[in-house]
């Protein structure tokens, strides 16, 4: 089963002016803009980040941008990102999860359906237990 051709919830190192935006994303999107996941928390890693879901946690949200890519470059792009994020479906030792889910744009009204790399229930176990989590959910602004 081939998957559905849906933008891109990024948060970290694939945000613009990161480390991954340039090598991974200029020049083959459509659109960028910013979004929030809610029922999250985002987590240093340390050295990258990791969305660690907490559905009904109050305020819980992670600030990031929704990544649309240009259709010619889709198939690539996904492989290439599903490398990078070290995510191999059904394999226990991913470190992130490549999940659908919905995410608010700019407006902050409108659900929008994309891919999210979170963090693997193991990790996400570690982290819960013993993370750091990111004042504020956003990457850029961490201390």
């Amino acid at each position: 089963m081939t998957a559905p051709e849906l933008p891109f919830f990024v948060y970290g190192t694939l945000r613009p002016g990161e480390v991954n935006h340039d090598a991974f994303l200029r020049g083959r999107t459509l659109r960028e803009e910013p979004a929030r996941l809610s029922g999250a928390v985002l987590y240093d890693g340390p050295g990258y980040p990791y969305v660690v879901e907490q559905p009904g946690a109050a305020g819980a949200s992670v600030v990031g941008e929704l990544v649309t890519a240009l259709p010619a470059a889709y198939a690539r792009l996904l492989a290439e990102l599903d490398r990078l994020e070290e995510y191999r479906p059904g394999d226990p030792r991913n470190l992130y999860e490549r999940v659908e889910r919905s995410v608010l744009g700019e407006d902050g009204s409108t659900p929008v359906r994309a891919w999210v790399y979170v963090a693997a229930p193991a990790v996400a176990a570690r982290l819960r237990a013993r993370g750091k989590p990111i004042e504020g959910g956003d990457w850029l602004t961490r201390g």
